[in-house]
């Protein structure tokens, strides 16, 4: 915020606006709300308070967690593999925690196979917990000394939303919100996006105390220019 062309008061304002919220607010809608000239403006302000909606030293998911895979975007449906042209892979994990879900993380990966999922698990959950995943083969190789893996083949959608109800409703709000509140993002600023589900929805019960913790973590961050930000994209 220091140094911009933008008030505290506007950067204040669209900090509590992304953050309580409901459906999050793109670009486009903030641009509005502020008042702002520039379309560009209001895009880089969300990208900035998005890079601080990841605490550095954030606590590791424990307990009893699910993970699973899915696909974003892509112009229109296809099966999982060499089918899915055009989309993003994404993997997430969220605890278990009976009637209610926990916190959750998620991320853009480059493909399915072992060495990529086990790295997630490692940089985002917590020793000794339990993790939940279908029978994908690339959780097989997660370290038996570090984690009791409970996996379950599943024949159908039904059966593996039973398995993994949490993870399967997390993915289809975040495909909702996607859709709904910025109409799709472009592939290579999706990671940002991912962070600021997450970051809403660990706060969902919460909203001031997220906004406190955006401002928090945001002092702590160097400065985003509009430059690093901006490729192609014009949604959001």
């Amino acid at each position: 915020m220091h140094g911009t062309r933008t008030s505290l008061t506007d950067w204040f304002r669209a900090a509590y606006l992304v953050t309580t919220h409901t459906p999050g607010i793109s670009a486009l809608q903030l641009q509005r709300q502020l008042g702002l000239k520039r379309y560009e403006t209001a895009w880089t302000m969300l990208h900035k308070l998005r890079r601080a909606m990841v605490a550095p030293n954030r606590e590791p998911l424990r307990g009893v967690v699910e993970v699973d895979e899915t696909y974003i975007g892509g112009p229109k449906p296809g099966k999982r593999g060499r089918g899915a042209g055009g989309k993003s892979l994404v993997v997430g994990a969220v605890e278990d925690r009976g009637q209610v879900a926990g916190r959750v993380r998620l991320q853009r990966i480059p493909n399915f196979i072992g060495e990529t999922l086990v790295a997630f698990v490692e940089a985002n959950v917590e020793h000794g917990a339990t993790i939940k995943t279908d029978g994908l083969e690339g959780y097989e190789v997660l370290d038996k000394e570090h984690y009791r893996h409970s996996p379950r083949t599943q024949g159908s959608g039904r059966r593996a939303t039973t398995w993994l109800p949490h993870i399967h409703r997390v993915f289809s709000n975040l495909k909702t919100w996607l859709g709904g509140t910025h109409h799709g993002v472009d592939p290579k600023h999706l990671q940002a996006y991912l962070d600021e589900f997450g970051f809403r929805y660990n706060r969902r019960r919460t909203p001031m105390a997220a906004f406190q913790t955006l401002l928090g973590i945001g002092t702590r961050l160097g400065p985003t220019t509009y430059n690093r930000w901006y490729g192609s994209e014009r949604t959001g």
